[in-house]
């Protein structure tokens, strides 16, 4: 379905879960709400959308996606990446840095961005790398990356630990000029050469070599310690342990400024998969065990968690169908992220609707300091806005999806909860759950 109307009238949809209110869309904005939008709605001659019993939301906002685009293009572009975070509800994703070039340059990361404006369906915010191709010896261009076209504001090194404390604490000082953010995947990589799964018990069973907790654990300590030292602003990926939720739950008591996400499939998912050895369950972090699963539940239940991350990273075929020892790591997860949030979060009583949206819209877009997304459903707001039928069931099937990734965890599980339309800047870029029309801008 297609239209070129710049008006909308949602009708009978309940914002954050709320009574139900019309919301009317014109000119790219929130124009009226309640019994005002229908008034404005027919001066305006605004389309019709259905939406009764339907959750608005704000657009979501993922702070860890990875395209792949430039130079893994079989594993995903930012076309198909971008369709897929559309369809999963979101209006705007980071993509890191681990490209091929790597985005450690300018350059790279105006392409990236300018990748993202063509395609249309999303804000795509391009992340930094922290050091030159990932190496972890030499500084990238942080401050040229700050000041170009992509604006960044999110630096890491994701896939790779910032291992050495000296350059963690020089990128961290570095940021603090323009209000950046250094986000690290905190895996000390001494502890973990030739990691296979969680260490634990179902890893002894199996004989493989062990990804310890303290090996995140270190990491995180060691980094809050030194934002706190230096008064700049902190980012952890992928929290999987319960350790580190404590660390972190400490580290804020103490006013250190540190932020931290979770995937949804350390929501979900235990290290007891792995005893099928399908190389779908190898990811970084780990699967870990049920109670790492309950201690990152109730941390992003009391805020100590700030956000999901989704870590959505697609691979190709033969890097997944294979054995697991040669198997690459990582899962998809933009067009299932909002299923699993809702079955884990807010299925089981631990957060509102109202919830869900700060830990997957205000909050990642604070965190990016993405201005104009993650704003509140109210008029005068960029009309970034989800619509999400929360009654709905639905099986999850890999092949149907948008994203090139068939490496999907949730392969058959039948979750509750469908994005049904999106709207980006005023345009829907989904509309009965499916894709409309991206949202064409002047030339990048």
């Amino acid at each position: 379905m297609s239209t070129t109307n710049n008006a909308y009238l949602i009708r009978g949809a309940r914002p954050l879960g709320t009574e139900a209110s019309d919301i009317l869309v014109q000119d790219g904005k929130i124009a009226a709400l309640g019994a005002d939008a229908a008034t404005h709605a027919a001066a305006a001659d605004a389309t019709l959308i259905e939406a009764a019993g339907q959750i608005a939301l704000p657009g979501m906002v993922d702070i860890h996606t990875h395209l792949r685009e430039p130079g893994r293009e079989d594993a995903e572009t930012v076309e198909t990446g971008t369709r897929a975070a559309a369809l999963g509800g979101f209006t705007a994703v980071h993509a890191m840095a681990n490209s091929n070039p790597v985005a450690d340059t300018a350059g790279v990361v105006e392409q990236v961005w300018s990748l993202g404006r063509r395609s249309g369906w999303v804000d795509v915010r391009p992340v930094g790398a922290v050091t030159v191709g990932l190496s972890g010896e030499q500084m990238s261009e942080i401050g040229a990356m700050a000041d170009s076209r992509a604006q960044v504001r999110v630096f890491s090194d994701d896939g790779i630990c910032v291992f050495d404390p000296l350059i963690m604490r020089r990128a961290l000082e570095y940021v603090k000029a323009f209000d950046g953010v250094v986000a690290q995947h905190a895996q000390e990589p001494r502890l973990t050469e030739g990691a296979q799964m969680n260490e634990g018990e179902v890893s002894a069973v199996l004989g493989l070599a062990g990804w310890p907790a303290v090996a995140e654990e270190s990491i995180i300590a060691r980094d809050v310690l030194l934002a706190e030292h230096v008064g700049s602003r902190l980012h952890v990926c992928h929290v999987s342990t319960a350790g580190s939720v404590e660390i972190i739950r400490w580290a804020k008591s103490r006013g250190v400024n540190v932020t931290a996400e979770v995937t949804p499939h350390h929501l979900l998912l235990t290290d007891e998969l792995v005893k099928s050895y399908d190389p779908v369950y190898k990811v970084n972090p780990p699967l870990r065990a049920e109670a790492d699963v309950m201690a990152l539940r109730a941390g992003l239940a009391d805020g100590t968690i700030d956000v999901i991350g989704t870590d959505h990273a697609p691979h190709p075929s033969e890097a997944k169908e294979c054995e697991w020892a040669a198997a690459a790591m990582g899962m998809t997860g933009l067009e299932t992220a909002l299923s699993v949030v809702q079955h884990t979060m807010i299925e089981t009583g631990l957060i509102t609707w109202a919830d869900f949206a700060r830990i997957t819209s205000s909050a990642p877009a604070a965190i990016g300091r993405v201005e104009d997304q993650g704003r509140e459903l109210a008029v005068g707001e960029p009309a970034n806005i989800t619509l999400v039928d929360a009654e709905a069931r639905w099986v999850v099937d890999p092949v149907a999806m948008a994203t090139k990734g068939r490496n999907s965890p949730f392969k058959g599980l039948e979750l509750p909860g469908k994005v049904t339309t999106v709207f980006f800047h005023g345009h829907p870029t989904v509309l009965g759950g499916e894709l409309n029309t991206p949202r064409i801008t002047e030339a990048a």
